[in-house]
């Protein structure tokens, strides 16, 4: 006679419990977002670092500790994005999408790398494959699900691309300046030839100086800059000196509005994804600096 739980469990009609999914942890929503579409429900995908935190400051959490010891695998970005979290990252073995990059590819801010490849749909793409194999080592039975989430994200970052270029092309030629915060548009502006200008570098360790902030005004004065933006992961006030510095210069500088560089936005914002980041980015810059945005094609929005 069976007895206990075995016997409890066969009268209640209760299967035995499947092995809990395994857990991803992505450093960043960039990488979290199309992770999650390519594993589906063979894969949870979770991310540390969250809408509107700046990944160049953040520090790990005591709640974060746990999670980082419970993933089964965590997937960075590196090229020193997560610069307060890199010693963490390297003692926990994360994966490093950042290395599947070829380095002929790769953008340097002075001798250091610039780790927002995100901002290049064509670009990051690339690295999806690396993602990929993840997914699979972690979920071998869901192989082919995982091999055609992967083409799928492959294609849309493909259509994205093309609208992107569609859209940022219409800018008038002498209005093609990306004026932002910090320098997280160098990959967008070289793939979508805009002129890349920030007020301060790829990092945001420390904040831009007086001078800093006077070159870039005498740089918007200068060419005449229609619009600067903000970041939503930045304190706005950079951008609000500038503004006033190029005022004092005889020139009106607008703010073109907030852009999303080094994370994704909340939900219901449009921005909640990594191909809706791109739109919105794209959208934002296109309008402001006297473009014309085409729709969206159904495909580039999951």
């Amino acid at each position: 006679m069976r007895t206990g739980l075995a016997a409890l469990t066969l009268a209640l009609g209760l299967a035995t419990p499947a092995a809990a999914q395994p857990v991803l942890l992505a450093t960043i929503g960039m990488i979290g977002d199309p992770a999650q579409r390519m594993a589906g429900d063979c894969v949870r995908v979770e991310v540390l670092i969250g809408p509107g935190l700046d990944p160049h400051l953040y520090q790990a959490r005591p709640s974060d500790i746990a999670r980082l010891r419970e993933a089964d695998r965590i997937v960075a970005l590196g090229l020193g994005l997560e610069g307060r979290l890199g010693s963490v990252l390297e003692r926990v073995g994360a994966a490093v999408l950042g290395a599947s990059v070829p380095e002929d590819r790769l953008l340097t801010h002075g001798e250091a790398p610039d780790p927002h490849i995100w901002m290049d749909p064509a670009l990051w793409a690339t690295t999806f494959p690396a993602l990929a194999e993840v997914l699979t080592a972690m979920a071998p039975e869901c192989a082919d699900s995982i091999a055609r989430g992967r083409d799928a994200e492959m294609a849309r970052a493909a259509a994205l691309d093309s609208w992107a270029a569609e859209a940022l092309d219409s800018i008038p030629a002498e209005q093609r300046i990306l004026l932002t915060a910090h320098d997280a548009f160098q990959y967008f502006s070289h793939r979508y030839g805009l002129e890349n200008a920030a007020i301060q570098g790829i990092s945001t360790e420390s904040e831009p100086s007086i001078a800093d902030i006077d070159a870039t005004a005498d740089l918007a004065a200068a060419r005449q800059v229609p619009a600067a933006f903000i970041e939503t992961t930045l304190n706005p006030r950079a951008v609000r000196a500038l503004v006033e510095a190029a005022a004092s210069k005889g020139h009106r500088l607008e703010i073109g509005g907030s852009l999303y560089s080094d994370a994704l936005g909340e939900a219901g914002s449009g921005a909640e994804t990594w191909p809706g980041m791109i739109v919105a980015n794209v959208t934002t810059i296109t309008e402001a600096l006297g473009g014309n945005v085409p729709p969206v094609p159904g495909e580039v929005l999951p």
